[in-house]
């Protein structure tokens, strides 16, 4: 069992301590899960976020129900899950039932500013560590510029752009095989 609390605490300090949503989660991730815990590696990391965008729901859900079950099976990946949501619903119960009476206060709209600046911070940083990470070749620049234009300048749907980028990638991987035959 206290491998399970263990999961269910980890996820929480994670759930309770990011603000700004599963990009700004991933250094916070990565140094609990692995360097701290080392329940997985960098690049599991990145293919658990890679996936967790691709499904339907939160990426942080979606990684902590990943990691839960590769560590401990289903039961683990129940305990990861409502570890990482737990603090949500409570901050958000909490906010929900005092906000109304303080968003007017000029120190409640600055704090607000400075976590936004903050949540910016992070997001850059998790940003900058998948790119070092994820972007190795030439062609994953390509790939990256093209998403990023698709994203930025388009109303493509970025589900269409993550399957347009996955689509590529497995193209150019066959491309790869067939002439390494």
């Amino acid at each position: 069992m206290k491998e399970y609390f263990d999961l269910f605490l980890t996820f929480a300090k994670i759930g309770g301590f990011t603000f700004g949503g599963g990009y700004a989660m991933l250094p916070i991730m990565q140094k609990e899960l692995v360097e701290k815990k080392d329940w997985t590696t960098n690049e599991e990391l990145l293919n658990y976020y890679a996936v967790g965008q691709c499904t339907p729901g939160i990426i942080a859900v979606n990684v902590s129900t990943f990691v839960g079950y590769q560590k401990k099976g289903i039961l683990g990946s129940i305990f990861s899950t409502l570890g990482v949501v737990t603090p949500s619903i409570i901050i958000i119960m909490l906010i929900a039932s005092f906000l109304q009476n303080f968003s007017q206060y000029s120190a409640v709209q600055h704090a607000f500013s400075g976590i936004r600046v903050a949540v910016c911070a992070t997001v850059f940083v998790a940003i900058w560590n998948l790119w070092k990470k994820s972007i190795k070749k030439w062609s994953h620049v390509f790939f990256c510029i093209i998403a990023f234009c698709l994203s930025a300048f388009t109303e493509l749907n970025p589900i269409w752009i993550v399957l347009l980028a996955g689509t590529a990638g497995m193209f150019t991987y066959l491309k790869k095989e067939d002439e390494s035959k």
